[in-house]
């Protein structure tokens, strides 16, 4: 009898025991902090909105999201937005793998241990859109390019594609990490004409307040009736690439989601470390990193770290806070993280579910 229970439970379907389901159960329902990685959920203490979620948003999908529906097939796509050159946008994770786990893999046959070996980076952009759907919008109808994650302003993160997928983010980084658009205007020069003046004023009590303009309606946040404000009310100046920017920082609520989601992909992929780029003397790298360096790295880094073309996140935002917090977590903090987690309570800033 010891021997046969776990028989009835591996083959169970064939021997017709009863600890089998019956066909037609629904399945255990997630609860909605999930991020798929080759096929497999995983935890992250922080609500996600899957692409296969109502309200998501789907990178798998050919045509445009936002276009016509009758002119949304890659037919009229390609004809109506000329920087569109593929219906795709994605493609398959090559780097380090041998021709025979390509040919293995390119039916989307990944397992987690093969995906591990690869994926060593997650890069963190700001979206310069101002809102997750404005970002899903501009990537897919418009630019031919895609991203794993975004972070929208209330701290609601989406996924659009599973991480086993190449996004295309990030040149030469693409085929190694994993990357998210934050919902933030961007960086600017101090004399430089921007939007800021638009999305951030002081309201009647004096604090910073986000304000999406007329154009973008509700802004497609999925939070009812959030009001957004940076973490810090004044606008930041700093440099990078050399250059002297200005921006607004985030929101506590983006801050709080992306320690979080850093913290799963850091235990999710352990060459990943939960550090990001730093100078001889322990200080935050503010320019691209060299071609050598870039190859060899393995961590959390930025857009500029990979280009030089590139400003994201910008000087606004706070390293030291998302992977010291993520950090927290991974080194006792997740059986905290799951217990929350396992009782519902899911973080998207004064969100409880």
């Amino acid at each position: 009898m010891k021997i046969l229970a776990p028989l009835c439970l591996a083959f169970g379907i064939l021997t017709g025991c009863q600890t089998t389901p019956r066909p037609g159960k629904m399945a255990t329902p997630r609860i909605g902090d999930e991020i798929l990685v080759a096929g497999q959920f995983v935890h992250t203490g922080t609500r996600v909105v899957l692409w296969m979620d109502p309200g998501g948003y789907d990178a798998y999908r050919v045509e445009r999201r936002f276009s016509p529906l009758e002119r949304a097939d890659w037919e009229h796509s390609r004809q109506d937005e000329k920087e569109l050159t593929s219906p795709n946008r994605y493609n398959l994770r090559r780097n380090g793998l041998s021709a025979e786990e390509i040919e293995r893999i390119r039916g989307g046959g990944w397992d987690l241990p093969s995906l591990q070996r690869v994926v060593d980076q997650f890069v963190i952009h700001f979206d310069a859109c101002g809102t997750s759907r404005e970002c899903f919008k501009v990537l897919q109808d418009y630019r031919d390019l895609s991203v794993h994650f975004m972070l929208d302003l209330d701290g609601t993160i989406y996924q659009t594609l599973d991480l086993k997928e190449r996004a295309w983010h990030a040149t030469t980084s693409n085929s190694r990490s994993v990357g998210i658009e934050i919902a933030n205007m961007g960086a600017f020069g101090p004399d430089e004409e921007n939007p800021l003046d638009k999305w951030y004023a002081k309201d009647a009590s004096g604090r910073t307040r986000i304000t999406v303009p007329p154009e973008q309606g509700d802004g497609g946040i999925r939070t009812r009736s959030f009001v957004g404000h940076p973490a810090r009310p004044d606008p930041v100046r700093g440099t990078v690439q050399g250059q002297e920017l200005v921006q607004y920082d985030f929101t506590p609520e983006q801050y709080l989601a992306l320690s979080r989601l850093t913290a799963a992909l850091c235990k999710s992929f352990p060459r990943i470390k939960c550090d990001y780029p730093r100078d001889v003397t322990g200080k935050l790298v503010t320019r691209k990193l060299p071609d050598a360096e870039l190859k060899a790295y393995q961590g959390v880094l930025g857009h500029y770290h990979i280009q030089t073309n590139k400003v994201d996140p910008g000087p606004a935002f706070q390293w030291d806070r998302v992977i010291g917090e993520a950090q927290k977590l991974l080194h006792g903090g997740m059986s905290d993280m799951a217990d929350q987690t396992s009782k519902g309570h899911l973080h998207s800033g004064t969100l409880t579910r």
